[in-house]
């Protein structure tokens, strides 16, 4: 039987419920704060498949599998602010490079074969873009994983994400806490931190680090006219 635990700022909650299904763990969603995550472990690949289809497309979950263990993160609404906020830099940092980019928001990768899957903050395409313009479902086995995704760890860390995101090959992964933005480049089937991103030379976290600050205090509009400037006078 599926083992659960539940987790907010340190303190366990829900600990003696018992989720055999995924309507049980879909209904113990429910009642899981904002800023708190589920863990279930022992969980079944179709459990998992059922209750994605059970949560829907709803809105403020984040849903992670590997090989039994199923994380459920209801983020906060300061995550919320900052998962979409890297967009603008990118796009713009592209757009001045001469980049091809295709932007997706909280996609869920996975693999029933590897018993793995993960919900990133934002994924994007860059040297694969041109292999996914115009897709409508776009599926690991069918597709490139995305070149790029994002995770914000305002609410939970996501160390324990990169050996998912290792095994479904996907190139980089960026780290924003709030305080650093860290870049990971997928080396001999481990993530590595890197200064300066492999998939969009030129950009290290600390340019997108300050251009979030900037955001913060100025606002994305003047912002983004900043960090295009700076990009300008970096151009290669």
């Amino acid at each position: 039987m599926p083992r659960v635990s539940a987790a907010w700022r340190g303190v366990y909650i829900m600990p003696f419920m018992s989720l055999a299904t995924s309507q049980d763990v879909f209904a113990a969603t429910k009642h899981l704060p904002m800023g708190s995550a589920l863990v279930v472990h022992d969980f079944g690949w179709q459990d998992y498949e059922q209750l994605l289809e059970f949560i829907g497309d709803r809105p403020g979950f984040r849903i992670n599998y590997d090989c039994g263990r199923l994380e459920i993160v209801s983020p906060s609404s300061k995550h919320d602010n900052y998962s979409r906020s890297p967009d603008l830099f990118v796009a713009a940092f592209c757009e001045l490079r001469g980049h091809n980019l295709q932007i997706y928001g909280s996609a869920t990768w996975k693999s029933e074969h590897l018993r793995k899957a993960v919900e990133a903050d934002a994924c994007y395409y860059v040297k694969n873009a041109e292999r996914v313009v115009g897709a409508k479902d776009i599926r690991l086995g069918t597709h490139p994983p995305p070149d790029i995704v994002v995770e914000i760890d305002i609410t939970n860390s996501s160390l324990k994400k990169l050996s998912i995101y290792a095994a479904l090959s996907i190139p980089e992964v960026w780290r924003y806490d709030g305080q650093t933005f860290t870049f990971y480049s997928l080396e001999n089937n481990k993530h590595e931190e890197i200064r300066e991103s492999l998939q969009l030379p030129g950009l290290t976290g600390a340019m997108l680090l300050e251009a979030l600050q900037d955001s913060a205090a100025r606002g994305p509009i003047a912002a983004l006219k900043a960090f295009r400037r700076r990009i300008r006078l970096t151009k290669r």
